[in-house]
């Protein structure tokens, strides 16, 4: 049971703020604003890691990707006119990666070109992409309606293609696509499924899968050839790229590091010049868990500088408190108050201050990251420790900044405080 000399002092401490409520809520705003930024900006920081570790994870944590890239721009300058340049990953790269490297799995070959698609009357420029039937357990990409490539597909090099979700509403709108035919250049394919929406980080750019168009390896291969010609400003240059992405999944995660590097030293025997780029999401996947508790690092700091601001103001009032109630100290103390009551009753009032001013700071923090949820469309995650930390730390401002004051009203000489006008 808590003495009856310490619910006085708590009851003295609540009335003294509730003579001056004005002056307390405009000293709780500084812990308001300070607990509401703290969830606000981690929340915002939480969301934003999180969708960028959601598109890594697609790739595959067992996967490795090798693309192929250009020769520097330095070097393509110096190509005669009319010249072929020859780069990029190759067939027989894909044949030595799967059957040289024991702990390869399975791999992936794929072909991109770009070219205009027609539905009637409808043209849309897409990736069409050739590649091989288990490309969707591969990259986590599903499909929607109807069915993925198919071995006989593969066999028979049939004109069949299965749609991204994007390019599919472009060309069909409204219409059920499956069954129906598109025609790319002089062929048509018919439609044989359509793929899930894949989330991605920028829609509309080239590695938005949900604007490709798939079709069989070995149909892409007899249709298209591997050259391309390009014309820039008045020029020309004729480039020639067998495949444009190898994608390779590893038996067990804890290989992969092991693998990339196999993988790394097999294409430079092969290729005379750096023509690709391989990309571990594995790795990936760590910098970007790294680099997401150095931002919430950052952001927390930045908003915990506003509790400390608040902690003062607090302070500053509950000192400019002790000089007002001078002559009540020296009262109280004179009626047999000890130090430590006095102490109580000062810390009673900060403690009051910042724990009222965390509470509503924690509504406003919650409330704030879904309002940029709904109208900023950007995701925001609360985590229950963001709460606890801000909450925690603005009581703990409270009695931090609320023990000088208290200190100083209770070490007062009673006499000099009675004399006190």
């Amino acid at each position: 049971m808590i003495p009856f000399r310490v619910t006085t002092t708590i009851k003295v401490g609540l009335k003294s703020l509730m003579l001056h409520k004005m002056r307390s809520i405009l000293t709780a705003l500084g812990v308001i604003f300070g607990v509401c930024s703290v969830i606000a900006m981690l929340s915002i920081g939480e969301g934003a890691g999180w969708e960028a570790q959601q598109q890594l994870k697609l790739l595959g944590r067992d996967n490795i990707i090798i693309k192929s890239i250009k020769p520097p721009e330095e070097e393509v300058a110096n190509v005669e006119r009319g010249r072929l340049i020859n780069y990029g990953l190759t067939y027989k790269d894909a044949e030595r990666i799967a059957t040289t490297i024991p702990a390869v799995k399975v791999v992936v070959p794929m072909k991109r070109m770009d070219k205009d698609v027609y539905f009637g009357a409808r043209r849309v420029t897409s990736q069409i992409v050739g590649t091989v039937p288990w490309y969707p357990d591969i990259a986590n990409f599903h499909v929607a309606r109807g069915h993925f490539l198919t071995f006989t597909d593969m066999a028979r090099k049939n004109n069949v293609c299965a749609l991204g979700e994007g390019i599919a509403k472009k060309l069909f709108t409204y219409m059920d696509p499956l069954g129906r035919a598109v025609k790319v250049g002089p062929d048509y394919y018919r439609v044989v499924g359509v793929m899930e929406q894949r989330a991605t980080l920028k829609k509309g750019s080239a590695d938005d899968l949900n604007l490709d168009i798939y079709i069989p390896l070995t149909t892409a291969r007899e249709r298209y050839s591997d050259i391309n010609v390009r014309i820039t400003s008045g020029t020309f240059q004729v480039e020639r790229v067998e495949l444009r992405q190898i994608t390779v999944t590893v038996n067990d995660v804890k290989n992969v590091p092991t693998t990339a590097k196999i993988i790394r030293q097999l294409l430079k025997r092969f290729h005379k010049k750096v023509d690709y780029e391989i990309v571990v999401p594995l790795d990936l996947l760590h910098q970007a868990q790294k680099t997401k508790r150095i931002f919430s690092v950052v952001l927390g700091s930045i908003a915990a500088i506003s509790l400390l601001v608040g902690g003062i103001g607090i302070m500053n009032i509950m000192l400019a408190s002790v000089t007002e109630r001078t002559r009540e100290i020296g009262i109280r103390r004179a009626l047999g108050a000890k130090r430590k009551d006095i102490i109580l009753q000062f810390l009673v009032e900060t403690v009051v201050l910042s724990a009222g001013g965390g509470v509503l700071g924690l509504i406003f923090g919650v409330v704030i990251p879904l309002l940029v949820t709904l109208f900023a469309d950007m995701r925001t995650i609360i985590t229950l420790w963001s709460l606890i930390l801000a909450f925690g730390i603005s009581v703990a401002i409270g009695v931090i900044f609320g023990l000088y004051p208290a200190s100083r009203a209770a070490n007062m000489d009673p006499i000099e405080a009675l004399r006190h006008e």
